[in-house]
């Protein structure tokens, strides 16, 4: 089968791909390579020109700011529409999000429209905000979100324009078609699954794939210190709830001081992001989910203990009696007592990495998850 993979913001839809190449069928990635992360994609839609340099970004902003009008949206929109005539006879097309193009609304109705004429078919995976999880979240249903610093503090509005947008009429609008043009709706994780099924929508749920080949686990070696990493994306600090894990480190940092080392970094691409956490034991993630996104995924696979969602919702739907990942809570003294307790009990640390490792292994092997993919498709 021939299978078109539209955006990548995690690696979920690279490790989707290297599974479906090894049940033997031919599969490309198009999409922007999501900025400083740089994932590998087969056809490149990013805007390149208006990215070139520092002072014509500027100029872009400001006629931005004055008149609504991006210009890198309007370039991609370009990328892509030059690509059409290319993306024809593939059996199956995945968009990662219905905003997967990143342009306009209207254009990618237009285009996502185009696809399905040239294409046999269209699904669409929810891994990440869309109109009925931002609906839901800002309902205030749940016991926190990823929306919960702005329900709490609506000036903060600026910080969350990239979520909020989805509940504008336009992205409203480009929901609503894709997911009628979709022959089924993913979903990756249960942050998604519960909302989805709680505004009312049919979803099939497959785990994340992670490439277990290409990620070795580390065996766990505790000598002097124990070593904690905490990677900072500016673009996600409040949704992640980073600020509960800093406050955290500056306790431990005092309070364990012979016995941690701290890393800390930011906005760095990913291939560089992923080696630099190789020699620690323990990785901050995020404090407000309820089950792991893709970089606490992939930790775990290399045998890190991570600080993530791995609240009730999941460790019943997955039956797990042993654990496989701290769930954190916004809550500084909570996350200082969580990493107390390892820090005194490095014991601890090695049993939870050889579980973890073994969850991944079991839940979320990437030629498994493929297979469940082309089920969900209708392709198997």
């Amino acid at each position: 089968m021939k299978i078109l993979l539209i955006g990548e913001y995690s690696r979920l839809h690279n490790s989707l791909k290297e599974g479906l190449i090894k049940l033997g069928h031919e599969v490309y990635i198009l999409g922007t390579g999501d900025g400083f992360k740089n994932y590998s994609i087969d056809f490149d839609i990013s805007p390149r020109f208006t990215n070139k340099n520092k002072f014509f970004k500027k100029s872009i902003n400001v006629l931005k700011k004055f008149t609504g009008i991006d210009l890198h949206k309007v370039e991609t929109a370009i990328h892509f529409k030059r690509l059409i005539p290319q993306l024809k006879g593939f059996d199956h097309i995945q968009l990662i999000n219905s905003d997967a193009l990143q342009t306009y609304p209207a254009y990618q109705i237009k285009f996502y429209n185009k696809l399905l004429q040239n294409n046999r078919q269209i699904s669409l995976l929810i891994c990440g905000d869309e109109t009925p999880i931002v609906d839901y979240n800002l309902s205030g249903k749940l016991k926190y979100s990823v929306l919960s610093p702005y329900l709490e503090d609506k000036s903060l509005g600026k910080y969350f324009q990239y979520s909020l947008k989805y509940a504008t009429e336009s992205y409203r609008r480009l929901f609503e078609y894709v997911s009628q043009l979709s022959n089924v709706l993913i979903t990756s994780d249960l942050d998604y699954e519960l909302p989805m099924r709680k505004m009312g929508f049919t979803t099939t749920f497959i785990p994340n794939p992670i490439n277990t080949d290409k990620l070795n686990y580390i065996e766990t070696v505790i000598n002097e210190k124990i070593i904690i990493f905490l990677g900072i994306n500016r673009l996600s600090y409040l949704k992640k709830g980073i600020a509960y894990f800093e406050e955290a480190l500056k306790i431990i940092s005092t309070k364990y001081a012979d016995k941690v080392e701290i890393i800390v970094t930011e906005n760095i691409p990913y291939a560089e992001y992923i080696k630099l956490y190789d020699s620690a034991h323990i990785l901050l993630d995020q404090v407000y989910g309820y089950d792991q996104g893709y970089n606490a995924l992939e930790a775990m696979a290399k045998g890190k203990v991570v600080f993530t969602g791995a609240e009730t919702e999941f460790t019943e739907h997955y039956n797990l009696k042993e654990t496989v990942a701290i769930n954190a809570v916004p809550d500084a003294k909570q996350i200082v007592y969580q990493l107390s307790y390892l820090i005194e009990n490095p014991k601890k640390i090695i049993e939870i990495s050889k579980n973890a490792r073994s969850f991944i292994e079991r839940e979320h092997g990437y030629i498994k998850i493929a297979e469940q993919y082309l089920k969900a498709w209708g392709l198997k």
